[in-house]
């Protein structure tokens, strides 16, 4: 989306939104649904909006089947799937919900499946079931497991395009969004909060409250606004292959391996793309900048930081082991490719070809607990996500409808 020409007069809002990916926008528009005479902005640092994790993911309505019963990630995962799914058919949105298999390939995997089965009723799915090794070559004819779980609930979208139509019909119902305006202070006093930005002049805004979502740069922003989080990112890396078009028969729909629960990525699995093709991947490696979506990409002071937080340190001395084996399947594919056919053993080295990464922003704190959950933080004039993971894009209807409620109680 295009900025708009807007003059300094202009510049006095009832709510400021800093980020204008998906979480951001969705509140944005909850804000405008519930109160339609606000005088809302959304910033956004790019050219458009949702550049960044929100249109580089998997596209994945994911279904909660993961996440800790009575968790903001749980609660909000459920509503917002019924959200998600409701407003793609409302305003023309492609998706479907095409179901998945989390497959168990050892004996030790069989015992923890019941775990998993568990936390998805007690989260409120129904229809999830454990199926056999043959039943699961009935719904994927390729996949090599001993048991899964289909989970029917699962689906695709492109959160891309989902998050352009937020934006849209933001601007349909008088709100702002400008891009090229990336927030650089914060100052309150008076009861109102001034926000400045830059791009290629300096610029003001005013509001009556603040909304930081900024994602990879969260922390940052909540720093601005004097919040004492104690919080940093830690950016990870997850990079893609694709299938090549003639073994793309490979994968049906949604295989995913039997993931670690006290790890916050999935590992990496196959997913079949709203827009055609299938995507493997991604693994979680760290990145040496926060918008690092490639090896190269390297920023000394960013790096630096993430060095010398003793969060990252308890982390990297905790995971190690992990960390290497994620390194590893980022320099060699053949390692990638291996842990692809732990799923679907008659892929090939040649069947992969390079494809596109995004970047997670984990929130760790300084005793090196990853953030397991959503983190929202509500002050005079300041609302602060300074945590918003997976399923974020699928629960972002439900998450923005959490976080404009807390900004109406100010207003």
């Amino acid at each position: 989306m295009e900025t708009k020409r807007i003059t300094f007069a202009q510049m006095k809002y009832d709510v400021i939104i800093a980020g204008g990916g998906i979480v951001g926008l969705a509140t944005a528009l909850r804000i405008l649904k519930d109160r339609p005479d606000t005088r809302v902005a959304v910033l956004e640092k790019e050219k458009r909006v949702a550049l960044h994790q929100s249109s580089r993911n998997s596209g994945v309505i994911h279904s909660g089947i993961y996440y800790k019963p009575g968790s903001l990630r749980a609660v909000n995962c459920r509503r917002g799937y019924d959200m998600m799914t409701a407003f793609c058919r409302e305003n023309g949105i492609a998706f479907d919900i095409c179901g998945k298999i989390i497959a168990a390939t050892t004996r030790e995997e069989c015992l923890r499946l019941d775990g998993i089965l568990e936390r998805g009723t007690a989260n409120g799915l129904t229809g999830i079931r454990k199926i056999t090794a043959s039943e699961a070559g009935e719904i994927e004819p390729h996949v090599a497991c001993l048991e899964a779980i289909f989970v029917p609930q699962s689906g695709i979208v492109d959160y891309g395009e989902v998050a352009g139509k937020y934006a849209e019909l933001i601007v349909n119902s008088g709100g702002e969004v400008a891009t090229e305006q990336k927030v650089t202070g914060v100052h309150k006093s008076n009861g109102s909060v001034t926000v400045e930005t830059s791009n290629s002049s300096r610029a003001h805004w005013h509001a009556r409250v603040l909304v930081n979502c900024g994602g990879l740069y969260s922390d940052k922003l909540a720093d601005m606004t004097g919040a004492n989080t104690g919080l940093q990112i830690i950016p990870f890396r997850g990079e893609y292959y694709d299938l090549v078009p003639e073994r793309q028969y490979l994968v049906k729909n949604l295989v995913y391996p039997l993931p670690n629960l006290n790890f916050p990525f999935l590992g990496v699995h196959f997913t079949r793309m709203i827009g055609g093709g299938v995507e493997a991947g991604p693994n979680a490696v760290l990145a040496f900048r926060r918008e690092g979506y490639s090896r190269r990409d390297f920023h000394a002071g960013e790096f630096a930081e993430i060095l010398s937080f003793p969060g990252f340190r308890k982390i990297a001395g905790k995971y190690w082991r992990d960390g290497l084996g994620e390194m590893k399947r980022s320099y060699f594919k053949q390692a990638f490719v291996s842990a692809l056919q732990r799923l679907v053993p008659e892929i090939r080295s040649e069947d992969l070809v390079p494809g596109r990464s995004g970047v997670r922003a984990m929130a760790c704190d300084r005793e090196g607990n990853m953030l397991d959950d959503f983190a929202i933080y509500a002050s005079q004039g300041i609302v602060n996500v300074c945590n918003a993971p997976s399923p974020a894009a699928t629960a972002s209807l439900a998450i923005g409808e959490t976080v404009a409620a807390k900004v109406l109680e100010q207003l």
